[in-house]
């Protein structure tokens, strides 16, 4: 099988384990007609991913506790916000797109991006990326798991950032100060300072009733963020006090969606 064809090969052999429960290295070269050691490096390839753990002579899915619990229902105001942030991407762009649900709504709408590259720290984002139709070219910040945002942060995760360059990074948070910046309850804050360090364009994206919030971790301060983008309801002076601190602010209509 040609080159050009490993990244369907790829996503076949996720829908089979899928379905499978495991899949083994000798049945997957008989099934895609290549060889063993074409198959092993698919397999190296998708663990470094995130996308499966590699056992003698094939592979298993990610155990559950490491992808996060069941996904609940998008509401219509993420996918609004997810739908106008997807509409600021351009072609062949290199974005990040940070663990969160918020983030992880606009990837049913990536597929249709043409030629996109994406980073990102969260498995539950790889995996779905990964069932896209037409994916986009899949990268990973590895590092260090941390349970309570579900994805990979530290020094390692830093490093591999940093020897790239983005035009976007798509961030959710906690809570909007209106004073300072982005907050988190989360206090590891090192790594969502360096995707926008390297990104040209950062877009936080929240739901209004986000705005506001009393939260004490700042996690990016106004200085490193270009555009937010939110939903229909947040208030006039809320709107008013962003806009007077140079942020191309977004309030996307659910309307269309209802």
């Amino acid at each position: 099988m040609s080159k050009r064809n490993t990244p369907q090969r790829r996503h076949n052999i996720l829908a089979l384990l899928n379905e499978q429960g495991e899949v083994s290295v000798d049945a997957l070269a008989r099934r895609f007609e290549t060889s063993e050691v074409t198959i092993r490096k698919d397999l190296a390839a998708l663990e470094a991913n995130g996308l499966l753990l590699r056992r003698y002579g094939g592979a298993v899915p990610v155990p559950q506790e490491m992808l996060g619990e069941t996904a609940q229902p998008v509401s219509a105001y993420k996918k609004a916000i997810a739908r106008a942030a997807v509409a600021r991407i351009r072609e062949h762009a290199r974005i990040i797109i940070d663990s969160g649900s918020t983030t992880a709504a606009m990837i049913p709408e990536l597929g249709r991006q043409p030629g996109l590259v994406v980073m990102t720290n969260s498995l539950n984002v790889a995996r779905a990326i990964s069932e896209l139709e037409h994916e986009p070219v899949l990268l990973m910040t590895g590092g260090t798991w941390d349970p309570h945002s579900e994805s990979f942060q530290g020094q390692v995760a830093e490093q591999v950032l940093r020897s790239y360059d983005f035009d976007q990074l798509f961030i959710g948070a906690d809570g909007i100060d209106l004073t300072r910046g982005t907050t988190t309850f989360n206090e590891l804050l090192g790594l969502s300072r360096v995707m926008a360090e390297v990104a040209r364009e950062v877009i936080v994206m929240v739901e209004s009733d986000k705005v506001g919030r009393k939260i004490p971790n700042l996690e990016l301060p106004w200085s490193s963020v270009s555009t937010l983008i939110t939903d229909e309801r947040l208030p006039a002076a809320a709107r008013e006090q962003i806009q007077a601190r140079g942020i191309n602010l977004i309030c996307a209509a659910i309307s269309q969606e209802q």
